[in-house]
């Protein structure tokens, strides 16, 4: 049995753009857990207190996957995600509360970096319905100096969710300055997603803050963000994000076909919304990628910590 199942490192509401998940369910709320511990060892790591953490057996908050279940209904969550940190090492928890959440009308998200083995994987995105994969560089070396891991099993992983699941997929990379950040690397990892994924998979660049042992780095300018945006649709992607920085256009959602504005955004708020009732161009009728159920509530709130007790 794990340490860790029932047991939670805390609770948040928070809206499922902030996974960051912009085409799943676009403006609901989703409940937000992990507990503690990590497969990897990034040296840049946004959550290191909870990742490194070897003490929860104690400092955490109970919580059996019913209560979990039951606490997303009762707040409005649409879904629930494993985040903070990765799931996969609390398989067997996350696959309980998924089972939990599909009972009751649920969706499970999964926030992942992705290195786990195809026995395990089959069983873990089996029961989720969307996942955000953190492609952390597109380098061998990157991942061996800076997250003490592989990229080979990552890539393998992102084919696997892509190909063979019905897992709704976004990926995620956080451009550190200096580490992987150059235009090369930046084309080529857009190049393979396009190649090995397809172009319909929205990818998120993301801003480094200095944190854990990489805390001597600048932040990442939003100008290098924005250039790899545009280098990643120049390369085929066709839904490019920045993320945690403020930048509507790089954060909002236009057709591919016609340039129209579908889904903008102000953080995490939506301001605008142009899909039809099928998730199309409301001006062109062009599908937009994604999971759609219609134009969603405004709730786009800020991260609400709640306590599980209290449902």
């Amino acid at each position: 049995m794990l340490t860790t199942y029932g047991r939670s490192s805390g609770f948040c509401i928070d809206p499922i753009e902030k996974k960051p998940l912009n085409h799943f369910l676009p403006g609901t709320a989703v409940l937000s857990f992990g507990t503690a511990g990590c497969n990897l060892a990034c040296r840049f790591c946004q959550n290191w207190s909870i990742s490194t953490s070897r003490e929860f057996d104690t400092a955490a908050e109970e919580a059996s996957p019913e209560a979990i279940a039951r606490a997303a209904e009762a707040t409005g969550c649409r879904s629930v995600a494993f985040t903070y940190n990765d799931p996969v090492i609390f398989l067997e928890y996350a696959v309980d509360v998924a089972a939990a959440c599909s009972e009751r009308g649920v969706a499970a998200v999964a926030v992942t970096a992705g290195e786990i083995n195809p026995l395990p994987a089959r069983e873990f995105f089996g029961v989720m319905d969307a996942a955000n994969i953190d492609l952390k560089a597109f380098s061998e070396d990157f991942y061996r100096r800076l997250c003490s891991a592989r990229l080979a099993p990552v890539l393998e992983t992102l084919e696997y969710v892509a190909k063979e699941t019905d897992v709704w997929l976004e990926i995620t990379t956080l451009l550190i300055p200096g580490e992987n950040d150059s235009d090369a690397e930046i084309s080529a990892l857009a190049q393979w997603v396009v190649e090995h994924l397809g172009p319909n998979v929205p990818l998120h660049f993301t801003a480094f803050h200095p944190a854990f042992k990489m805390s001597h780095l600048p932040s990442t300018p939003t100008s290098t963000l924005q250039r790899a945006r545009r280098r990643a649709i120049d390369a085929g992607l066709r839904y490019v994000y920045t993320g945690n920085v403020h930048d509507d256009e790089g954060g909002s959602t236009v057709c591919h076909n016609c340039g129209t504005l579908l889904v903008g955004r102000d953080w995490y708020r939506l301001t605008h919304w142009g899909l039809d009732d099928q998730g199309r161009c409301s001006e062109c009728g062009e599908p937009c990628a994604g999971r759609f159920d219609g134009p969603p509530g405004q709730w786009g709130g800020r991260r609400q910590p709640i306590r599980l007790r209290d449902y």
